[in-house]
């Protein structure tokens, strides 16, 4: 696999479907953005992802009224090295600082959320479409060619999942550390606003329970924080 390091490019998105071995598609929204705001015409190259982790440097052929067809001129592909990490998420009583701490993970590059609600979870999720796009801008913005995933989920069905679950508690005496094994899935629990019940979290064994600093942070910061340490090495 070549290295590429991309800056200073426009970044679009289509589905893999229309994609083929050396021809790309381009509609709707992006196809918009890519013709009518950037002005882009026949002849020049643009990049793309399919959101499975390759950018398409392409060279638009043809453009008719609602897509434009290019042929592919070079395929820059890439490995997710976190793609078995689940963030959990509490919804927040803002939507900004939820935003917010979503559109900074992506940056950093991590790939997988749920939005779960607890017994003290002040917040509430009426339209996971807006942070589906909320998330593919981001993920243009940053470069990245993975298409994030979010879905929303309650705290106990996150906790009954296979995999190992991480706790963020102020509380713990273990300072944050970890070991990425691509073999399991890890599900990095954040506390919401209200904090958890002792109930709801008397299962997570307490060596899998951490503190990120030595003040209190904000539900969005902790997040933050934490994708920043994970990401560090990618």
């Amino acid at each position: 696999m070549k290295k590429f390091q991309l800056s200073d490019i426009e970044l679009y998105y289509t589905l893999p479907e229309f994609i083929t071995k050396d021809k790309i598609t381009l509609a709707d929204d992006e196809f918009k953005h890519c013709c009518k705001v950037m002005r882009n015409v026949i002849g020049d190259v643009i990049y793309i992802t399919d959101g499975e982790g390759n950018i398409y440097k392409s060279e638009i052929e043809k453009i008719k009224k609602n897509s434009l067809s290019g042929k592919i001129l070079e395929t820059i592909s890439y490995k997710n090295g976190l793609k078995n990490i689940f963030f959990c998420i509490p919804k927040l009583k803002s939507p900004d600082r939820l935003k917010y701490a979503l559109e900074k993970c992506v940056e950093l590059g991590i790939t997988n959320f749920i939005l779960f609600e607890s017994k003290r979870t002040i917040g509430r999720i009426k339209n996971i479409e807006r942070f589906n796009r909320i998330l593919i801008s981001a993920m243009k913005q940053s470069l990245h060619a993975f298409l994030p995933v979010v879905c929303t989920a309650s705290l106990k069905s996150i906790i009954t999942n296979s995999g190992i679950k991480i706790l963020f508690d102020q509380g713990s005496e273990n300072q944050f550390s970890f070991n990425n094994n691509s073999a399991e899935k890890y599900y990095f629990l954040f506390g919401p606003e209200g904090g958890f019940e002792d109930g709801e979290i008397g299962t997570i064994d307490s060596s899998n329970k951490f503190f990120l600093s030595n003040h209190r942070l904000r539900s969005e910061t902790a997040v933050i924080k934490c994708a920043s340490l994970l990401t560090r090495g990618f």
